[in-house]
């Protein structure tokens, strides 16, 4: 049998105390617990959600856009036009949108971020904003609410939405254009990843559980969720990595707070959110799931701000198992 040296090129260390800042891959035996341990990576498996501030007007099937610490979230039930950034700790009202709406889409960054359609009814506004206020500018090709997007200022995706739409539009800095649709029509679903790279989860007609994925050329459909559901938030960096969190599963207003992470490969659930809700908004931006928010919603509609995060690697104690 070949030795841990031969395999991995270093010794097993003897040490008296664990390392402070081990790498993925490090093996020691702590002489003063007598307990042998190694550290492997870690990731959106091994993530818990923390409270964070609270929004100033609570609100659901809002808009979003940015990252875990320099979040933008606008729009919402009931319809209203209210505008807020987020700064890692507290939110802060700035202006408002030009037109009030709700089940809108958003995407991009704090300071450059676009708006798109939202309802009711479903419309084809499309707003940008600058890190101060929002301008109109092209609209959609096809009116609608309740979709999903990501991407960024220059590079955005936006597709499906009410009612039970394949449709899906690609950004480009300008304007939007069709590109090809979902396999299967739906609406309030969680999505994440990028313009090139995006995963459609969830959503309704009726609550479903199929998955899709978006090469930037066509969608596939892909493995399930483990929990069927729809009005889910969604944050991660790409088709091979995100989350998909809250919803209903029953087709109404019951929020859950079910957390599943997606390797790639297979979906699998891991630590809940504290505050069972549906309709909250998470990041746009492509951000890495190991650094998501998911901002207000629920039924009731709740103020509470939770921040997923998740350790860069994780140590394990070995055991005769």
């Amino acid at each position: 049998m070949a030795d841990y040296i031969e395999l991995k090129g270093s010794t097993i260390q003897y040490l008296d105390s664990d390392p402070a800042n081990p790498i993925a891959g490090q093996v020691w035996y702590n002489s003063t617990t007598k307990i042998l341990k190694g550290t492997i990576a870690g990731g959106a498996a091994s993530g818990t959600w923390s409270s964070g501030g609270n929004v100033n007007t609570a609100r659901r099937l809002q808009g979003s856009a940015g990252t875990q610490t320099a979040n933008l979230m606008f729009g919402g039930t009931p319809t209203i036009a209210s505008t807020e950034k987020y700064n890692g700790t507290s939110w802060t009202e700035v202006n408002d949108l030009n037109t009030g709406r709700r089940a809108n889409q958003g995407f991009g960054l704090q300071g450059a971020a676009i708006l798109a359609g939202g309802g009711p009814p479903g419309v084809a506004i499309t707003e940008s904003f600058n890190g101060t206020s929002w301008s109109e500018i092209n609209d959609l090709n096809t009116a609608r609410g309740e979709a999903g997007s990501v991407g960024l200022l220059t590079a955005g995706l936006v597709s499906g939405g009410a009612p039970g739409s394949a449709t899906t539009e690609a950004f480009n800095g300008t304007s939007f254009s069709e590109v090809n649709d979902l396999n299967e029509g739906r609406q309030n679903f969680g999505m994440f990843g990028t313009s090139t790279s995006a995963i459609v989860a969830g959503g309704e007609a009726g609550t479903t559980a199929d998955v899709e994925s978006w090469n930037g050329t066509s969608w596939t459909e892909i493995a399930e969720l483990n929990t069927a559901r729809d009005r889910a938030g969604g944050a991660g960096s790409s088709n091979s990595e995100g989350i998909v969190f809250g919803g209903t599963t029953d087709g109404g207003s019951t929020p859950v707070a079910i957390t599943e992470t997606w390797n790639g490969s297979a979906w699998t659930e891991i630590a809940d959110l504290a505050t069972s809700r549906y309709g909250a908004s998470g990041t746009s931006g492509g951000t890495a799931s190991p650094a998501a928010i998911a901002s207000s919603g629920g039924s009731p509609v709740s103020a509470a701000t939770e921040e997923f995060t998740a350790p860069e690697f994780v140590t394990k104690t070995f055991d005769v198992s």
